[in-house]
């Protein structure tokens, strides 16, 4: 009798975490994965690996942030890369060059163009608005990605300025990351395809670890995204988000 009491109650446990998830809105699995990125500070070190027409290398970085308006990136291997710094101050961006002692802003037609010759732009290192204030969200299905469930949602940009017309993206049902993402133009062209490989949990929230990003206009295997150590809200000096800090 008291195995059949348990079973009924796992059973209707069951049922009432499945129907609480199916009920979710589309904002509100939105408003769930911009919750797992945001943070009011972190540090990271991270890798990121091209794999392009002519063979394979990988950049060495560490970056801090603050919010969602300010981040400083600074590179530290390959040699020829060492000392590259980026800030980011809300919509402007700043890059400076070790070889030419030069700060270079980055802006306009420049944004488009590739960091560091890897399959993200410098529009795609500039996104840091919650996904729900950017998209309008509607759920449009659900799908396997890995053997994990995941809800399908295409994503419509509510501004012209937003760097992707419109997304469909693919949202783990129990840890809400996107596992796969897929960006368009306004003429409804593929232009970049992003996929989480690899998961990581800090404390209350799960994190991408690795994430494969494929211009779809280009050839070549990608850009793999490796994030080595990430620490969150953590104190930051004012002077790192400095464009003094950049030489």
């Amino acid at each position: 009798m008291r195995t059949m009491w348990l079973t009924a109650i796992l059973v209707l446990s069951g049922l009432v975490y499945s129907n609480s998830q199916e009920s979710l809105s589309a904002e509100r699995i939105l408003a769930r994965i911009d919750d797992n990125y945001q943070a009011q500070t972190f540090f990271a070190q991270t890798e990121m690996t091209i794999h392009g027409r002519r063979g394979s290398r990988t950049i060495k970085a560490q970056s801090w942030s603050r919010g969602r308006e300010k981040t400083f990136t600074e590179y530290l291997y390959p040699p020829r890369d060492k000392g590259t710094k980026m800030l980011k101050l809300k919509d402007e961006l700043w890059m400076y060059s070790p070889q030419t002692d030069r700060i270079i802003k980055i802006a306009g037609h420049m944004l488009k163009q590739s960091v560091m010759g890897s399959d993200l732009s410098y529009e795609d290192f500039m996104e840091s608005d919650r996904l729900n204030e950017d998209y309008r969200a509607e759920l449009i299905g659900g799908e396997p990605i890995d053997g994990r469930a995941c809800y399908i949602l295409q994503l419509t940009a509510k501004r012209d300025d937003v760097s992707y017309a419109s997304r469909k993206i693919w949202v783990d049902k129990q840890r809400f990351l996107a596992l796969k993402e897929e960006r368009f133009a306004k003429s409804g062209k593929l232009l970049k395809v992003t996929e989480i490989k690899e998961v990581m949990r800090i404390d209350d929230r799960w994190y991408p670890k690795k994430i494969l990003f494929k211009d779809a206009l280009k050839t070549g295997k990608g850009t793999v995204f490796v994030i080595d150590t990430i620490e969150f809200n953590i104190d930051v000096p004012d002077y790192k988000f400095t464009k003094a800090a950049l030489r």
